[in-house]
């Protein structure tokens, strides 16, 4: 059996400058994992996701994915390291002038010399994977805002990534919605067997999806570890209890 972590962050700094975001951080995430990322707003959520996923280098540390140093292997090997990962930003970033199916289809086209029709068909069957089935000449501007995620993460999956990064799903959303994306979340994960990793600070999310976590202090600058985060509500660091429970404990 594989013992090698799915993803492993050692000793990482995160700065803008002489200004540290976030500094020793060490975590590990497991095959099979949904990793939650949790804090307050401004405490180092999206610039810990921008290191993971290769948009920004961390000041100091490492980045492993099944023990591959990402922010030290040449060009070429990140690149085929950044095509094991499907990314959902926060906003969607769906192109507003394609369709469902053009946005879908836009990685596939990129990394894949696949005929039209079988694009096609992989386009067709990731929407349905989210309940967009029939909405792939439909453009974002027609959908609700539940439609808008739920295509951003057809596309996220376009490639059948090993590892999912998912940032703040939840937001903008209403609850039923949310808990609707959530459950959509952890069927992926079951059914396709992804780790994902999900950025969040909504608490809805947090409880009902995630498995293991930690959490981002921004008075200490850097991570508490968590655990299960059902289990930290009760028996964690008194900073993520108050956290988890908006203040109530």
């Amino acid at each position: 059996m594989n013992s090698i972590p799915h993803i492993e962050v050692r000793n990482l700094t995160m700065a803008y400058g002489e200004f540290v975001i976030q500094h020793d951080l060490n975590f590990v995430v497991n095959k099979g994992d949904i990793f939650v990322i949790m804090g307050e707003n401004g405490c180092g959520k999206s610039t810990l996701m921008r290191a993971l996923i290769g948009l920004q280098a961390p000041a100091l540390g490492s980045v492993l994915y099944d023990g591959e140093d990402f922010w030290k292997v040449t060009p070429e090997e990140q690149a085929r390291l950044k095509r094991r990962l499907g990314i959902m930003f926060q906003g969607g970033a769906l192109w507003s002038s394609l369709t469902l199916a053009e946005n879908v289809t836009l990685p596939l086209q990129e990394y894949t010399t696949l005929s039209a029709r079988r694009l096609a068909e992989i386009v067709s069957f990731k929407l349905a994977l989210v309940g967009l089935a029939g909405f792939e000449d439909y453009y974002p501007a027609e959908l609700s805002g539940g439609m808008k995620k739920r295509a951003s993460l057809a596309r996220a999956m376009a490639l059948d990534p090993d590892i999912l990064v998912i940032d703040e799903p939840s937001s903008g959303l209403d609850p039923l919605t949310a808990s609707r994306l959530d459950d959509l979340i952890l069927e992926l994960r079951d059914s396709l067997e992804t780790t994902i990793v999900v950025i969040t600070h909504e608490l809805a999310s947090i409880l009902s999806i995630g498995t293991n976590s930690i959490f981002l202090d921004s008075e200490t600058h850097t991570m508490i570890n968590t655990g299960n985060p059902r289990e930290a509500m009760t028996a964690g660091d008194p900073r993520v209890r108050h956290f988890l429970t908006r203040g109530a404990t």
